[in-house]
Protein backbone atom coordinates (compact mmCIF):
# COMPACT_ATOMS: atom_id res chain seq x y z
CA UNK A 1 0.00 0.00 0.00
CA UNK A 2 1.77 3.01 -0.81
CA UNK A 3 1.54 6.49 1.29
CA UNK A 4 -0.05 9.51 0.09
CA UNK A 5 3.20 10.83 0.88
CA UNK A 6 5.21 8.77 -1.69
CA UNK A 7 6.54 10.42 -5.16
CA UNK A 8 4.16 9.34 -7.84
CA UNK A 9 5.91 8.26 -11.12
CA UNK A 10 5.83 10.92 -12.70
CA UNK A 11 7.75 12.89 -10.35
CA UNK A 12 11.40 13.74 -10.23
CA UNK A 13 12.78 11.72 -7.26
CA UNK A 14 16.03 11.03 -5.62
CA UNK A 15 17.37 9.48 -2.56
CA UNK A 16 17.85 10.42 0.94
CA UNK A 17 19.31 7.22 2.96
CA UNK A 18 17.75 4.13 1.44
CA UNK A 19 14.46 6.06 0.89
CA UNK A 20 12.90 7.44 -1.89
CA UNK A 21 11.73 11.21 -2.15
CA UNK A 22 11.31 14.25 -3.96
CA UNK A 23 13.87 16.18 -5.61
CA UNK A 24 12.33 19.30 -4.31
CA UNK A 25 12.16 17.41 -0.33
CA UNK A 26 15.83 16.55 0.28
CA UNK A 27 17.57 19.97 0.94
CA UNK A 28 15.25 20.63 4.02
CA UNK A 29 15.38 16.88 4.96
CA UNK A 30 19.08 17.25 4.99
CA UNK A 31 19.39 20.63 6.74
CA UNK A 32 17.13 19.20 9.18
CA UNK A 33 19.70 16.59 9.92
CA UNK A 34 22.29 18.68 10.42
CA UNK A 35 19.96 21.28 12.48
CA UNK A 36 19.26 18.56 15.13
CA UNK A 37 23.37 17.58 15.47
CA UNK A 38 24.94 20.93 15.10
CA UNK A 39 26.51 22.08 17.93
CA UNK A 40 27.91 17.89 18.71
CA UNK A 41 28.58 17.90 15.20
CA UNK A 42 32.65 17.87 15.73
CA UNK A 43 32.91 16.02 18.49
CA UNK A 44 30.62 13.27 16.80
CA UNK A 45 33.22 13.19 14.19
CA UNK A 46 35.81 12.72 16.91
CA UNK A 47 34.19 9.51 18.60
CA UNK A 48 32.72 7.94 15.58
CA UNK A 49 36.25 8.21 13.40
CA UNK A 50 38.41 7.59 16.56
CA UNK A 51 39.91 10.83 15.62
CA UNK A 52 40.50 9.59 11.99
CA UNK A 53 38.76 12.50 9.99
CA UNK A 54 41.52 15.02 11.45
CA UNK A 55 44.38 12.91 9.65
CA UNK A 56 41.91 12.83 6.05
CA UNK A 57 41.35 16.29 6.35
CA UNK A 58 45.40 17.16 6.69
CA UNK A 59 45.21 14.60 3.87
CA UNK A 60 43.06 17.85 1.90
CA UNK A 61 45.03 20.41 2.78
CA UNK A 62 48.74 18.69 1.89
CA UNK A 63 47.45 18.28 -1.36
CA UNK A 64 45.64 21.77 -1.68
CA UNK A 65 49.08 23.27 -0.72
CA UNK A 66 47.47 26.59 0.57
CA UNK A 67 49.95 29.79 -0.24
CA UNK A 68 49.52 33.81 0.24
CA UNK A 69 46.93 34.64 -1.47
CA UNK A 70 45.02 31.68 -2.85
CA UNK A 71 41.36 32.57 -2.20
CA UNK A 72 39.38 29.25 -0.79
CA UNK A 73 35.82 28.34 -1.01
CA UNK A 74 35.14 25.96 0.93
CA UNK A 75 31.51 24.24 0.26
CA UNK A 76 29.62 22.71 3.29
CA UNK A 77 32.29 23.46 6.04
CA UNK A 78 29.93 24.77 8.25
CA UNK A 79 31.91 24.29 11.62
CA UNK A 80 34.90 25.53 9.89
CA UNK A 81 37.50 22.71 10.02
CA UNK A 82 39.22 23.17 6.76
CA UNK A 83 38.78 26.52 6.60
CA UNK A 84 40.45 27.00 10.03
CA UNK A 85 43.27 24.42 8.17
CA UNK A 86 43.92 26.39 5.53
CA UNK A 87 44.35 29.63 7.30
CA UNK A 88 46.75 27.66 9.76
CA UNK A 89 48.85 26.45 6.65
CA UNK A 90 49.28 30.01 4.89
CA UNK A 91 46.50 30.32 2.58
CA UNK A 92 44.92 33.56 1.72
CA UNK A 93 40.82 34.44 2.50
CA UNK A 94 38.20 31.71 3.23
CA UNK A 95 34.74 32.10 2.23
CA UNK A 96 32.63 28.88 4.40
CA UNK A 97 29.57 28.43 2.02
CA UNK A 98 26.70 26.06 3.68
CA UNK A 99 22.98 25.50 4.09
CA UNK A 100 22.71 25.22 6.96
CA UNK A 101 22.79 28.11 9.26
CA UNK A 102 23.16 25.86 12.39
CA UNK A 103 26.15 24.39 11.24
CA UNK A 104 27.48 28.36 10.54
CA UNK A 105 26.29 29.71 14.06
CA UNK A 106 28.65 27.20 15.28
CA UNK A 107 31.49 27.87 13.14
CA UNK A 108 31.52 31.61 13.65
CA UNK A 109 31.58 30.74 17.52
CA UNK A 110 35.01 28.29 16.95
CA UNK A 111 36.36 31.28 14.86
CA UNK A 112 35.67 33.34 18.14
CA UNK A 113 37.06 30.90 20.68
CA UNK A 114 40.27 30.24 18.12
CA UNK A 115 40.84 34.46 17.58
CA UNK A 116 40.53 33.27 13.52
CA UNK A 117 37.92 35.88 12.54
CA UNK A 118 40.33 37.17 9.99
CA UNK A 119 39.69 36.66 6.59
CA UNK A 120 36.92 33.89 7.01
CA UNK A 121 33.88 35.21 5.57
CA UNK A 122 30.62 32.86 6.39
CA UNK A 123 27.77 32.77 3.55
CA UNK A 124 24.87 30.46 3.90
CA UNK A 125 24.15 29.28 0.36
CA UNK A 126 23.40 26.16 -1.72
CA UNK A 127 26.02 23.95 -3.71
CA UNK A 128 23.73 23.55 -6.92
CA UNK A 129 23.20 27.11 -6.65
CA UNK A 130 25.87 28.80 -4.96
CA UNK A 131 25.86 32.90 -4.73
CA UNK A 132 29.12 34.26 -5.93
CA UNK A 133 30.71 35.49 -9.52
CA UNK A 134 31.98 33.06 -12.35
CA UNK A 135 35.43 32.49 -12.17
CA UNK A 136 36.43 34.12 -8.65
CA UNK A 137 38.11 31.48 -6.29
CA UNK A 138 41.45 30.06 -6.80
CA UNK A 139 40.69 26.49 -4.98
CA UNK A 140 36.98 24.72 -4.13
CA UNK A 141 37.15 22.59 -1.47
CA UNK A 142 34.19 20.33 -0.03
CA UNK A 143 34.31 17.45 2.45
CA UNK A 144 31.65 15.44 3.67
CA UNK A 145 29.02 17.42 1.95
CA UNK A 146 28.57 15.98 -1.51
CA UNK A 147 26.96 12.98 -0.86
CA UNK A 148 23.86 15.48 0.54
CA UNK A 149 22.91 17.26 -2.32
CA UNK A 150 20.20 16.79 -4.36
CA UNK A 151 21.94 16.68 -7.74
CA UNK A 152 25.77 16.10 -7.74
CA UNK A 153 26.35 16.90 -11.17
CA UNK A 154 25.02 20.31 -10.99
CA UNK A 155 26.90 20.83 -8.20
CA UNK A 156 30.23 19.88 -9.92
CA UNK A 157 29.37 22.28 -12.49
CA UNK A 158 28.68 24.76 -10.14
CA UNK A 159 32.16 24.18 -8.74
CA UNK A 160 33.87 24.16 -11.92
CA UNK A 161 31.92 27.71 -12.82
CA UNK A 162 33.03 29.69 -9.80
CA UNK A 163 36.46 28.41 -9.90
CA UNK A 164 39.16 30.56 -11.91
CA UNK A 165 41.21 28.95 -14.62
CA UNK A 166 43.66 26.63 -13.02
CA UNK A 167 41.76 26.68 -9.80
CA UNK A 168 41.41 23.23 -8.22
CA UNK A 169 38.53 21.50 -7.06
CA UNK A 170 38.86 18.74 -3.69
CA UNK A 171 36.43 16.26 -2.34
CA UNK A 172 36.79 14.57 0.68
CA UNK A 173 34.07 12.11 0.77
CA UNK A 174 32.78 8.75 2.45
CA UNK A 175 33.91 6.39 -0.09
CA UNK A 176 33.69 2.14 -1.13
CA UNK A 177 35.76 0.11 1.14
CA UNK A 178 38.66 -1.43 -1.35
CA UNK A 179 39.88 -4.15 1.25
CA UNK A 180 37.84 -6.85 1.41
CA UNK A 181 38.83 -8.11 4.62
CA UNK A 182 37.92 -4.32 6.09
CA UNK A 183 34.36 -4.46 4.02
CA UNK A 184 32.76 -6.76 6.32
CA UNK A 185 33.91 -5.25 9.94
CA UNK A 186 33.22 -1.34 8.40
CA UNK A 187 29.66 -2.30 7.48
CA UNK A 188 28.98 -3.88 11.02
CA UNK A 189 30.62 -1.07 12.41
CA UNK A 190 28.24 1.73 10.29
CA UNK A 191 24.84 -0.30 10.47
CA UNK A 192 25.53 -1.43 14.27
CA UNK A 193 27.15 0.94 15.89
CA UNK A 194 27.58 4.39 14.80
CA UNK A 195 23.48 4.80 15.11
CA UNK A 196 23.68 3.75 18.64
CA UNK A 197 26.51 6.39 19.41
CA UNK A 198 24.49 9.22 17.73
CA UNK A 199 21.91 8.34 20.16
CA UNK A 200 24.33 8.25 22.86
CA UNK A 201 26.17 11.42 22.18
CA UNK A 202 24.36 13.64 19.79
CA UNK A 203 20.96 12.50 21.42
CA UNK A 204 19.96 11.71 17.38
CA UNK A 205 20.09 8.10 16.22
CA UNK A 206 17.94 9.08 13.23
CA UNK A 207 20.89 11.39 11.50
CA UNK A 208 23.54 8.93 12.11
CA UNK A 209 21.43 6.31 10.35
CA UNK A 210 21.10 8.19 7.07
CA UNK A 211 24.67 8.95 7.57
CA UNK A 212 25.29 4.99 6.82
CA UNK A 213 22.70 5.15 4.78
CA UNK A 214 23.78 8.05 2.49
CA UNK A 215 27.21 6.48 1.96
CA UNK A 216 26.31 3.63 0.61
CA UNK A 217 24.20 5.61 -1.87
CA UNK A 218 27.34 7.45 -3.03
CA UNK A 219 28.83 6.95 -5.77
CA UNK A 220 32.13 4.77 -6.06
CA UNK A 221 35.36 6.65 -6.82
CA UNK A 222 35.70 5.46 -9.93
CA UNK A 223 32.01 7.01 -10.66
CA UNK A 224 32.60 10.35 -9.31
CA UNK A 225 35.90 10.97 -11.36
CA UNK A 226 34.30 10.14 -14.08
CA UNK A 227 31.57 12.62 -13.24
CA UNK A 228 33.89 14.67 -12.54
CA UNK A 229 35.15 14.86 -16.06
CA UNK A 230 32.11 14.81 -17.62
CA UNK A 231 31.36 18.29 -15.63
CA UNK A 232 34.57 19.90 -16.95
CA UNK A 233 37.26 19.29 -14.67
CA UNK A 234 40.54 17.80 -16.49
CA UNK A 235 43.41 15.99 -14.73
CA UNK A 236 41.04 14.34 -12.30
CA UNK A 237 42.62 12.09 -9.87
CA UNK A 238 41.48 10.21 -6.83
CA UNK A 239 43.51 8.67 -3.43
CA UNK A 240 41.60 6.30 -0.94
CA UNK A 241 42.49 6.99 2.77
CA UNK A 242 42.38 4.36 5.27
CA UNK A 243 41.19 1.72 2.61
CA UNK A 244 38.75 3.38 0.74
CA UNK A 245 36.48 4.57 3.89
CA UNK A 246 37.20 7.91 2.67
CA UNK A 247 38.39 9.51 -0.90
CA UNK A 248 39.90 12.44 -2.05
CA UNK A 249 39.35 13.13 -5.51
CA UNK A 250 41.01 16.42 -7.23
CA UNK A 251 40.26 18.17 -10.46
CA UNK A 252 41.42 21.52 -12.07
CA UNK A 253 39.73 23.97 -14.37
CA UNK A 254 42.07 24.52 -16.84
Amino acid sequence: MSNSNDPSPTEATTHFGFRTVREEEKASLVRAVFDGVATRYDLMNDVMSVGIHRFWKDNLIDWLRPRAGMSLLDVGGGTGDIAFRFRARGGGPVTVCDINREMLSVGRDRAIDRNCQDDVSWVCGDAERLPFPDRSVDAYTIAFCLRNVTRIDLALAEARRVLKPGGRFLCLEFSQVVLPALRGLYDRYSFEVLPRIGAMVAGNRDAYQYLVESIRKFPPQAELAGRMAQAGFEQVHYRNLSGGIAALHSGWRL
